[in-house]
C-alpha cells in the first residue's frame, strides 16, 4: 500500500478529529484542494519507521466516497485494464499529478473504490 486518502464533508472538523484523536500532521494545499496526512515518523521518502503510512484527505466526491487504498503499479493503464477484465471498473482514468506520477481510481467487483499510483 502506498497511502491512504479519507474524504470529508467538513475539513475543518475532519483535520481537528485526526489530529485530536491520532497526533496525525495534517497540511493543507489549498491549490490541490487537497491534505496531506503525516501519521508518523517521516523523511522524503515517506514514513521512516514501520507500521506508518501517510496519506491526504480531500472533500467527499462521487470518485472518492469513502476511504480508499491506494496501491503503487507498474502501468495504470494496464493494470485499468486488468480491472475491466475481472469485472471492476474504471472510475478516474490515469491523470498526471504533478511531476511526481500519475493517479487513477477503479472499482473492484463489490464497488470498493481502489486507488492506482504510477511513479513518473
Amino acid at each position: 500500500m502506498m497511502h491512504f486518502e479519507i474524504p470529508f464533508d467538513d475539513g475543518e472538523r475532519a483535520t481537528t478529529f485526526y489530529r485530536d484523536v491520532f497526533g496525525w500532521t495534517i497540511n493543507a494545499m489549498p491549490q490541490m484542494e487537497y491534505a496531506l496526512v503525516t501519521t508518523g515518523p517521516t523523511g522524503d521518502a515517506g514514513p521512516t519507521e514501520p507500521g506508518f503510512v501517510n496519506g491526504g484527505m480531500l472533500q467527499r466526491c462521487d470518485v472518492v466516497p469513502t476511504t480508499v487504498v491506494t496501491l503503487v503499479v507498474d502501468d495504470i493503464v494496464r493494470t485499468l485494464a486488468q480491472v475491466e477484465a475481472a469485472g471492476g471498473r474504471t472510475v478516474r482514468d490515469r491523470q498526471p499529478v504533478g511531476d511526481m506520477g500519475f493517479a487513477a481510481y477503479a472499482t473492484d467487483t463489490e464497488g470498493n473504490v481502489i486507488g492506482l499510483w504510477e511513479d513518473a
